[in-house]
């Protein structure tokens, strides 16, 4: 018999890299929604908080063709982050830290239309963490050149040793990874409390031009919230937050992350076009 040529030997390992994982893959359906997921731990399944529905029943088929019930443990909207609890005892995925380089190969193993499936590409970024439009601290910037289906989202990125990175999901005209680091942090707090923890001033603003650049008037003020408490008023125009200029309201909403709760900052403002000062101590944002 002749020697397998390389190309066979790359198609071996590619297909081994899949058979391991994909017991691991489950296929997730809420409403009109279909989605893939990974078993993170015992009974605990992560999905891309995007295509969940935002009520409904919500269930996941195995890959023996078993179907179950499922219900949210806890979901972040801005990591697009999502956690399951299922009755299930499939083996849970060992997701890896390492971060492939650039040019790396990639598998994403997840589902379409409940049937396992699989996709092959490369790392076409990779570098530093990042901020999501909605906030969220994502610990690498991860993108892949590969053509992933909506039903394929949720599903895990292998690397060439068939390690799991993280998770595919489609962004703004390209596919990412959401890392592990990012998973195994968010997952861990969906599971013990259900939310993440958001910074919290208890105002509503509106942005304001000003001469000498952007403000945040005060529109309204929680009565319990901390602005409050440190005597902002409605009618205020906020102007800086720790010295720093402000850059637009969108960007003050985007710095208080978890671990702005209970840090102290330094707003500087005007009232009726006088500057006024304030230390506020940032709450945590309520359920809604």
């Amino acid at each position: 018999m002749a020697d397998p040529t390389p190309l066979s030997s790359l198609s071996s390992a590619l297909a081994d890299i899949v058979a391991r994982n994909a017991p691991s893959i489950v296929s997730v359906h809420s409403h009109r929604s279909r989605a893939t997921g990974f078993v993170w731990k015992p009974g605990l399944i992560v999905t891309a908080d995007e295509t969940l529905a935002d009520e409904g029943d919500v269930g996941i088929g195995l890959s023996d063709g078993t179907t179950l019930a499922a219900t949210i443990a806890g979901r972040d909207h801005t990591t697009d982050i999502a956690l399951l609890r299922a009755d299930t005892d499939i083996a849970p995925v060992r997701l890896a830290s390492a971060v492939p380089p650039l040019g790396a190969l990639s598998v994403v193993v997840a589902t379409t239309r409940a049937a396992p499936s699989a996709a092959l590409g490369m790392i076409s970024a990779s570098g530093a963490g990042w901020r999501s439009l909605r906030g969220g601290e994502i610990d690498a910037r991860i993108e892949l050149d590969i053509r992933l289906r909506p039903g394929q989202q949720g599903g895990l990125a292998l690397d060439a040793n068939g390690d799991a990175f993280g998770m595919a999901v489609l962004g703004p005209r390209r596919v990412l990874v959401i890392p592990a680091a990012t998973i195994e942090r968010v997952a861990a707090q969906l599971e013990t409390r259900g939310r993440i923890a958001r910074g919290y001033l208890g105002l509503g603003l509106q942005p304001v031009r000003l001469d000498d650049g952007v403000g945040a008037m005060v529109m309204n003020v929680d009565k319990t919230g901390p602005s409050a408490a440190a005597g902002i008023r409605q009618g205020d125009v906020i102007v800086a937050v720790n010295d720093q200029k402000l850059s637009g309201v969108r960007a003050l909403s985007r710095t208080l992350g978890p671990a702005s709760v209970g840090a102290v900052v330094d707003v500087a403002a005007r009232r009726g076009g006088e500057p006024v000062s304030f230390k506020v101590t940032i709450g945590e944002r309520p359920e809604a």
